[in-house]
């Protein structure tokens, strides 16, 4: 009999711990074992130190950090923040896969939902692809893309991008295991869709309303920045901040 797939998660957020305990609840099912589990709380998501819960639970132990990635046949990674070389990804004898909540090669980095927005863009999308040692640069593998309205605010277009990731991750996750899929080059698409790559500190200046600017722009950058639980979008008088509060919060 072969033997069980062997499975080292990495995952954050709600939707990291969904995927999780989707893994778990069908272990049997699928003929896998969850070896290791990496994560870091996220204290601005509700339930964001859930996938530590789940491994404790499971008695499954976790990482304090890639390094410590033990052999095994599989990597997947949801919503993990710390970018994999290439010692830690030869640690899955098949393959490294990442759940990425946006299209690519259009949207790579961070903060996707929000730069897509400011960018008027009409097409979003929930990738998985194979884990390089760039940033979110590997073969696509599924993708699932959808038009976008063009009002729509971050948050909105956040939860639509969890639940249909959510169902992505669900409806390829045999095929996964099964090595079941053609890959992609991400650099075949780049013609047709455009590559944009934002890091962590892009959000700052997006955030940062010129009151010279005209309406329409800012409108923009504050439905693309305006976020719960995130520090809001600013004008900056005197040097200081002044943020932008709804009227209901």
């Amino acid at each position: 009999m072969e033997a069980k797939k062997r499975i080292v998660y990495l995952g954050t957020k709600p939707i990291g711990a969904h995927c999780l305990e989707y893994i778990l609840d069908r272990r049997e099912e699928l003929d896998v074992e969850v070896i290791a589990v990496g994560t870091r709380e996220r204290k601005e998501f509700a339930g964001s130190n859930a996938v530590a819960d789940l491994a404790a639970r499971h008695h499954i132990p976790l990482l304090e950090h890639p390094d410590a990635i033990p052999e095994c046949d599989i990597i997947y990674s949801v919503q993990y923040d710390k970018i994999l070389k290439q010692q830690h990804i030869d640690k899955a004898s098949r393959i490294a896969v990442n759940l990425h909540l946006a299209p690519l090669p259009d949207y790579r980095g961070c903060n996707q939902f929000s730069f897509a927005i400011f960018n008027g863009a009409e097409v979003f999308g929930v990738t998985i692809h194979e884990i390089d040692t760039g940033v979110d640069s590997g073969d696509i593998l599924f993708e699932d893309r959808f038009p976008i309205p063009g009002d729509i605010w971050v948050k909105e277009l956040f939860d639509i991008s969890v639940d249909r990731g959510k169902q992505l991750f669900e409806s390829t996750l045999k095929d996964i295991i099964a090595g079941s899929y053609v890959k992609v080059p991400q650099a075949s698409l780049t013609g047709e869709r455009g590559l944009h790559l934002y890091s962590r500190k892009d959000i700052g200046w997006l955030k940062r309303i010129d009151l010279e600017e005209p309406a329409s722009k800012t409108a923009r950058r504050i439905r693309a920045t305006y976020m719960p639980g995130f520090e809001p979008p600013y004008v900056l008088v005197g040097g200081s901040k002044l943020f932008l509060k709804a009227a209901e919060d």
